[in-house]
């Protein structure tokens, strides 16, 4: 079972909303869709299960060509971000919603909607309206209804983002479980990298339209093929900037110098970018490899075990991320610590250059 998109696109007029896409999803795994707000990543998914029409290129389906193919007549679920349920059904008449359609027994519905309320702990709620319910009640509600239907593709467009901490990471864990001997397709869309690393399978990154990468989501998040790809899988924001390579030494804006790692000594000298995570970015040296980097702290976010640091080099934002408590003032110049034997360099067009 084989979900294709084939120079798939999507514009409104002048509007390029999906630029041509070829993506193959299979089961077996989540297949993420990781982008920020307006990436592209709900569109994208709309045209997977027919609900629009792409302007370009073809969907097929265990290749069948589905492309004109109404969503009423696929086996398709989908949760969005934003819950939706009957307003005048029971929760469990809203679960059960599909298995009607599809003319199960009632024992079937009685059983199947049993288990899946236990999971996503709706049982003492079965019997009130969506009304009644708290916003995370009613997205578990929209959830469990997708979830119960035996679909061939299911597709999750951020559908934990309105729950609670625990309830989400409850879920995080239960959901992967539950899709593992289904054998459908199922696609996940998030904002969140952590998330995307948490859920495993395999990530398309996604940037204002594009996918940049796509693979298993351990080798996305180790081995982006660009900078754009990079930045897309980093929370907190990716550290870059503008560096030189002259011979032996490489240059940060004349604020901190380091040897030119052994893959870059065959490269021309002139103008690279490079990229640090946030945790490869301290208030301590760690080891040999840390250069000294030094800027004005913009904010800082202490939590019980972390220090976020946000601070300006040169003419870049950057960001610490470390464990404990460490006290920075607002306005006022720090010294911190840059890992550069973890960084990724990447060509003045932003392609990864590999070590």
């Amino acid at each position: 079972m084989t979900l294709e998109l084939k120079q798939v696109a999507k514009s409104v007029g002048p509007d390029v909303h999906i630029h041509p896409t070829d993506l193959t999803l299979e089961p077996g795994g989540f297949n993420i869709l990781l982008g920020t707000t307006l990436a592209g990543k709900t569109t994208l998914m709309q045209l997977m299960a027919g609900l629009d029409k792409p302007t370009g290129g073809s969907v097929h389906f265990n290749g069948k060509d589905v492309t004109g193919t109404r969503v009423q007549d696929r086996n398709v679920s989908m949760v969005y971000q934003q819950f939706i349920n009957y307003p005048n059904f029971t929760v469990f008449e809203n679960i059960a919603s599909p298995l009607r359609v599809a003319r199960q027994s009632d024992s079937e519905i009685k059983q199947k909607v049993g288990q899946m309320a236990e999971l996503l702990r709706l049982t003492p709620m079965l019997d009130r309206r969506p009304s009644e319910l708290s916003g995370g009640q009613q997205q578990r509600t929209a959830l469990a209804r997708a979830l119960v239907k035996s679909s061939d593709l299911v597709l999750l467009d951020e559908p934990l983002a309105n729950l609670d901490f625990k309830l989400r990471e409850e879920l995080r864990e239960e959901l992967p479980k539950l899709f593992a001997d289904r054998g459908c397709v199922v696609v996940y869309a998030t904002t969140e990298p952590t998330e995307a690393l948490l859920l495993s399978g395999k990530t398309a990154t996604l940037h204002e339209g594009r996918v940049t990468q796509f693979g298993p989501t351990g080798d996305i998040y180790r081995h982006p093929n660009s900078l754009v790809s990079a930045q897309v899988f980093s929370e907190p924001p990716m550290n870059t900037a503008l560096i030189r390579k002259t011979g032996d030494t490489v240059d940060l804006g004349g604020m901190a110098q380091w040897q030119t790692p052994a893959f870059m000594s065959s490269r021309a000298d002139g103008e690279y970018h490079i990229g640090l995570r946030p945790h490869h970015v301290t208030p301590k040296p760690s080891d040999a490899n840390t250069v000294k980097v030094s800027g004005e702290v913009l904010v800082t976010e202490i939590s019980g075990s972390e220090s976020v640091v946000h601070f300006k080099v040169g003419d870049n934002a950057w960001v610490s991320l470390s464990h404990g408590i460490h006290s920075f003032n607002v306005g006022e110049s720090a010294d911190l610590y840059a890992d550069v034997s973890s960084a990724f360099y990447f060509t003045p067009s932003g392609d990864l250059i590999a070590a």
